[in-house]
């Protein structure tokens, strides 16, 4: 049976997009996610919300127990996962409110957990591939909705992915534009590597919220702009997911 998974980031801790909703406490081998589980439907399809820093957004990304999150979505019977993530631009095409479509990562963080092969099993080593980290299928409905609805959106992005909770010198910003990053977070590397370890079909919704601190003449990001540009388009990516979903 199909069951949708959502991950709801920054701006989005509190989506509410079904009906029939009952929420679900869970704990994993891995410990407790971040959040409760909504669970409900749409039409037919079921759906579940988690959300990455907790329900009032009080767990920093070193913080976000990723494996645990990853597992409950896994043992609730999920079989694709979105998710949604702010984000700020390394590109000067990719503007304040546009969506980029994520195909690649690269990730720079440092205290993360980003494996569930810690403790090798005999003949069990976890090479997971991961050259190409983001589901296609899921990917194309994206685009193909994002198309129909009119919105600015970009068909594909690198994502690098820092450790947080601080922002990028301007040295680093410049550094990641160099490395061929288009986007830049503080969350995204770590769960989409997890995801495909599970085996389960991911793709992301990043929104541009700034220009991290690279672009002269712009003010560098700061956490009150990402949640202010985000509030802004909160309807705007919700109504992509109810979309996207629809068609699934």
């Amino acid at each position: 049976m199909l069951k949708i998974g959502i991950i709801g980031g920054s701006g989005l801790e509190k989506l509410n997009i079904f009906s029939e909703t009952n929420e679900i406490n869970i704990e994993t081998k891995y410990g407790k996610p971040s959040s409760s589980l909504f669970c409900g439907k749409m039409g037919k399809k079921e759906i579940v919300i988690l959300s990455r820093h907790g329900r009032e957004h009080t767990i920093t990304p070193t913080h976000v127990n990723n494996r645990a999150n990853i597992v409950a979505l896994k043992e609730i019977g999920c079989t694709h996962i979105f998710t949604t993530t702010a984000c700020g631009s390394l590109r000067e095409e990719i503007r304040r409110g546009d969506i980029v479509f994520l195909d690649q990562f690269i990730d720079f963080t440092k205290h993360r957990t980003n494996t569930f092969y810690d403790n090798f099993e005999p003949g069990i080593l976890g090479h997971t591939a991961m050259a190409d980290p983001f589901s296609e299928i899921l990917r194309n409905y994206l685009i193909e909705t994002a198309k129909e609805m009119g919105l600015a959106y970009h068909p594909r992005g690198t994502m690098v992915t820092i450790e947080g909770p601080r922002f990028s010198t301007r040295a680093e910003s410049n550094m990641f534009r160099t490395l061929g990053a288009d986007v830049i977070n503080m969350s995204i590397a770590p769960e989409a590597a997890l995801a495909n370890e599970a085996k389960i079909p991911y793709a992301a919704i990043a929104l541009c919220t700034d220009y991290d601190c690279w672009k002269i003449g712009e003010e560098a990001v700061s956490w009150e702009e990402v949640l202010e540009v985000f509030a802004k388009n909160v309807e705007k990516v919700t109504n992509l997911l109810v979309e996207v979903i629809r068609k699934i």
